[in-house]
């Protein structure tokens, strides 16, 4: 199948983190993805990335431009009246001093979509200070939604603010440039991680307002024996989530506890009991007697993998789901899938 984003033309201006994910994201779907990057690789890349090759510049075309000398700003001005999108993740303020902000760029493509990612955003009091994912998704009230009662909060290192924040610059660029297809007009996507993050908070506020997240009740997703995380005997860990009644009453069969009384699934008196049992259950045998004993039903389980492990889970091995860079090193394949309507691949 042609990819859907064939025929669109990006220029990202690289940054780090999120701006290039999402144009990568763009160039998974097809898009034609130009990079302008600076002669110097930056010192946070270069710390945490080495000096291997780079997996966010996977299906791009790489320019080396020095934006501070004239010629350099000409040049790219030129991609730019080609393109139709642009990325780039400077704070406000930094790509109008080099003459290649949005006045500019309209200038010479009034078609173009001109997507901003940054942490805070285009204004505000924050705007110009700097931040990274774990700020970002504090600020948002995201961040306090995942502590267990008394416990320090946590999140996966740039999965939820960094990710989301591609995520959601990736779809704001799509809309409009499906939107400039039609008027002619093009505009900017003031992608802000933090709104980004609090708008993909949606359902745990709805959950919170219900009074079952983040308050003085307790909580199925924090305090129930039902939605946690268990250790096995051999140190592994096991995740369940059997919200619904029928993969509660499937789980309890499953582990043979057929005392347990299915109609107190949501009585938070009987919670406690109930994970002592399981916590002391779990850990009588290790992880892959569980894997064996639930993985694939309906009780919501899954085991605690390590990155390695994930590569090599069956199901991700399916699904292609991992991938290797020519240099050898663990990457991710694009996503989502499309397929076609027939139901015929290949």
């Amino acid at each position: 199948m042609t990819p859907p984003l064939s025929g669109i033309r990006i220029v990202e201006f690289e940054g780090i983190g999120p701006g290039p994910l999402a144009a990568r994201m763009l160039a998974d779907m097809g898009a034609e993805v130009t990079v302008i990057a600076r002669p110097q690789q930056g010192a946070v890349a270069a710390q945490l990335g080495g000096s291997g090759d780079n997996p966010l510049r996977r299906g791009k075309t790489v320019v080396l431009l020095d934006l501070k000398q004239e010629a350099a700003r000409a040049e790219a001005l030129a991609l730019v009246a080609q393109a139709d999108a642009l990325i780039e993740g400077n704070r406000p303020g930094v790509m109008e001093r080099l003459k290649l902000g949005p006045a500019e760029c309209a200038q010479v493509n009034p078609r173009i979509v001109y997507g901003r990612m940054t942490g805070w955003g285009q204004s505000g009091p924050l705007a110009q200070a700097a931040g990274h994912d774990l700020n970002y998704v504090a600020l948002t009230g995201m961040l306090s939604l995942s502590a267990h009662r008394g416990e320090r909060p946590i999140v996966p290192p740039t999965v939820v603010g960094d990710a989301g924040g591609a995520l959601g610059l990736a779809f704001g660029m799509v809309c409009a440039i499906l939107e400039a297809k039609t008027s002619g007009r093009g505009r900017v996507v003031d992608a802000a991680i933090v709104d980004i993050v609090a708008m993909l908070g949606g359902i745990a506020q709805w959950i919170r307002g219900s009074g079952q997240l983040g308050g003085p009740h307790p909580s199925p997703f924090h305090d129930s024996p039902f939605y946690d995380v268990y250790r096995c005997a051999d140190g592994g860990c096991i995740t369940l989530g059997a919200l619904e009644p029928q993969f509660y009453a499937l789980l309890m069969e499953k582990l043979g506890l057929a005392d347990v009384p299915l109609g107190k699934q949501f009585d938070p008196l009987a919670w406690p009991a109930l994970k002592d049992r399981l916590t002391t259950l779990f850990a009588s045998q290790p992880r892959a007697h569980w894997d064996a004993l639930l993985e694939g039903t309906d009780v919501c389980f899954a085991p605690v993998l390590s990155a390695q492990e994930a590569a090599e889970h069956p199901h991700n091995v399916a699904r292609g789901t991992y991938v290797r860079t020519p240099g050898g090193a663990l990457d991710v394949a694009p996503a989502p899938r499309f397929l076609p309507l027939d139901g015929h691949v290949g």
